[in-house]
């Protein structure tokens, strides 16, 4: 009786090994980059629980607007990539920004990122 053997050679090991390797790599780029997107999105989605935010005008709104990123260590976004509109009822929070990083080399990986919210004035405020 004759055994064919089976498996992967050492060079078929070694390129599942590279392709492994550079998603892992990528992935470790782009990850904190989503991360950090998510806490920019949670810190807007939280200063709509904020009591009587809206009389507190587009300065008082930044401040603790940075002050929650600032927890998230969320650095890439800076205060101009803020803006704040006046509303009907009250403010609309618009952050745009881009983050950018190096992969190998020369070869960089850009995100751009855009997030809004409209915070109102609740009933009984």
């Amino acid at each position: 009786m004759k055994h064919k053997q089976r498996g992967m050679t050492l060079i078929g090991f070694v390129i599942v090994l590279a392709v492994a390797g550079l998603f892992i790599y990528v992935g470790m780029k782009l990850v904190p980059m989503y991360t950090e997107f998510y806490a920019v999105k949670k810190a807007l989605a939280s200063l709509e629980s904020e009591p009587g935010l809206v009389d507190k005008g587009p300065q008082k709104i930044q401040e603790l607007f940075f002050k929650r990123l600032n927890m998230s260590y969320a650095l890439n976004v800076k205060r101009d990539h803020l803006k704040i509109e006046r509303a009907e009822t009250g403010y609309k929070l618009t952050v745009d920004y881009e983050n950018r990083r190096e992969m190998i080399a020369n070869l960089d990986v850009v995100a751009k990122f855009h997030a809004e919210k409209v915070i109102q004035r609740r009933a009984g405020e």
